[in-house]
């Protein structure tokens, strides 16, 4: 496991768009944030004149945004601080019925529990944009116009400018047609329903941009067509690409789970290992298109990946800026400060007893059955075997005969050194290491 000791004294970079650009569109162009979209030139044209309305669509298919999500944020906010009006959705209605997977159709959730999730994402989606000034960001719930649609008012005002023989072809639908489980009317029906989102933001807001996922793109061309039938205007949708590591596997994805957003989900400290564990090659467009650096400032680092890999100060910096986005720049120092201590073998009682919790955690556990109950202590030997840092009694107790153990960085001097809860972090904790490098934790019952 990396860890990173360097603090930083400075706060987060100042959102800004990078000047050197002749406009927003060169700027999201260069940072690899335009995979596809209507009429590039048309769009670049509106994106550099007088300001425009645009939205982006959350469903609320799980209690927080991923990393995904953290793409389509601040590509919203970039066009915001260009000047442009944004509009968050967030689909009540739509996380009813969820967009089609590539895979397998999705379980629907109560109406109970997608209402709390809406709550949760407004919540997460707030602090990326201005709900203030001239160009401030509006929130809205696509339930609050779906909910009034009758099925047949739905058929005849929606449904009735959708080909059916245009919309098998969407790139997901045909996929899921031709799997075995094949596609319900429901998720069949989940573009007319977006496409209807856009209409709506359209008449209501003079929204004229959609933007998301180029996974997306079937259902963001779905609103543009149906305005171009009903309204008669040209409207735009941009497709951002699906961001991928170099060696071609998922990003987003740190041992088999989603990162998070929420920090109940993914902890700060597992947030910013992610981003310190990026790899060499993906790191300068990582900085490109989840932070406010400068082209500038990313040119240099992209020398320093280069010259200097060793120091690894191109992920330093991504970690603490997107962490320090997400989770403010206090959160993110203290997250440092337990790395420190933890990995460089500094003052354990000094560190925030929610950020050692998230670092042991991180850690191989130790097996609790022989000694675990309420009260119990357990002996240096126990905790070298049961952490599995040595094989056996006998081993444990050479290695700490040998001066090479200690508990909560504190060398152990004795084998049958026995520890309980006036020796543990925060009462219950104990970071057990066999040599410099070699570490695990162990949790007491209190």
């Amino acid at each position: 496991m990396a860890a990173d000791t360097e603090t930083r004294a400075e706060g987060l970079t100042v959102q800004a768009n990078d000047p050197t650009f002749e406009n927003i569109w060169q700027e999201l162009t260069w940072r690899g944030l335009v995979h596809v979209s209507t009429d590039a030139a048309a769009l670049e044209e509106a994106l550099s004149g007088e300001p425009i309305s645009y939205y982006c669509g959350f469903d609320p298919t799980a209690p927080s945004l991923h990393l995904g999500h953290l793409v389509q944020l601040l590509l919203m906010r970039r066009l915001q601080l260009a000047g442009h009006r944004p509009v968050a959705l967030v689909g009540g209605a739509t996380g009813l019925i969820g967009d089609p997977r590539q895979t397998s159709e999705r379980v629907l959730n109560t109406r109970e529990v997608v209402s709390e999730w809406v709550e949760s994402l407004r919540a997460q989606i707030e602090p990326y944009l201005s709900f203030e000034g001239e160009n401030a960001a509006r929130m809205v719930n696509n339930l609050d116009w779906t909910a009034q649609l009758s099925a047949l008012d739905f058929l005849r005002e929606i449904g009735k400018n959708f080909r059916v023989g245009t919309m098998v072809k969407k790139e997901i639908v045909a996929k899921r047609l031709n799997s075995e489980e094949g596609i319900s009317y429901t998720e069949f029906s989940y573009q007319v329903l977006q496409g209807n989102d856009f209409l709506e933001l359209y008449r209501r807001h003079g929204v004229t941009l959609q933007s998301g996922g180029s996974d997306q793109w079937g259902n963001l061309t779905s609103g543009t067509e149906l305005i171009r039938k009903v309204e008669g205007a040209s409207v735009h949708a941009l497709g951002t690409p699906l961001i991928t590591n170099a060696d071609g596997t998922k990003f987003g994805k740190s041992e088999g789970n989603a990162i998070w957003l929420d920090a109940a989900m993914c902890s700060p400290y597992a947030f910013y290992q992610f981003w310190l564990n990026t790899a060499d090659a993906d790191v300068v467009d990582r900085l490109k298109v989840f932070t406010f650096l400068t082209r500038a400032e990313i040119e240099e680092y992209a020398r320093k990946v280069a010259e200097e890999p060793f120091r690894r100060e191109a992920q330093k910096r991504l970690a603490w800026e997107v962490t320090s986005l997400a989770h403010g720049a206090e959160a993110t120092q203290k997250v440092i400060d337990a790395s420190a201590a933890v990995f460089g073998g500094g003052d354990l009682s000094e560190v925030d007893p929610d950020v050692l919790r998230a670092v042991l955690a991180e850690l191989p556990q130790a097996d609790r059955s022989a000694w675990a109950g309420e009260g119990r202590t357990v002996t240096a030997v126990e905790l070298l075997v049961s952490t599995g840092l040595v094989s056996s009694n006998s081993e444990a107790r050479r290695t700490i005969k040998d001066g090479g153990a200690s508990v909560n960085n504190v060398r152990i001097a004795d084998a049958d050194q026995v520890f309980g809860a006036e020796d543990a972090l925060a009462g219950r904790h104990l970071l057990v290491r066999r040599g410099k490098k070699n570490m695990a934790a162990a949790e007491l019952d209190v």
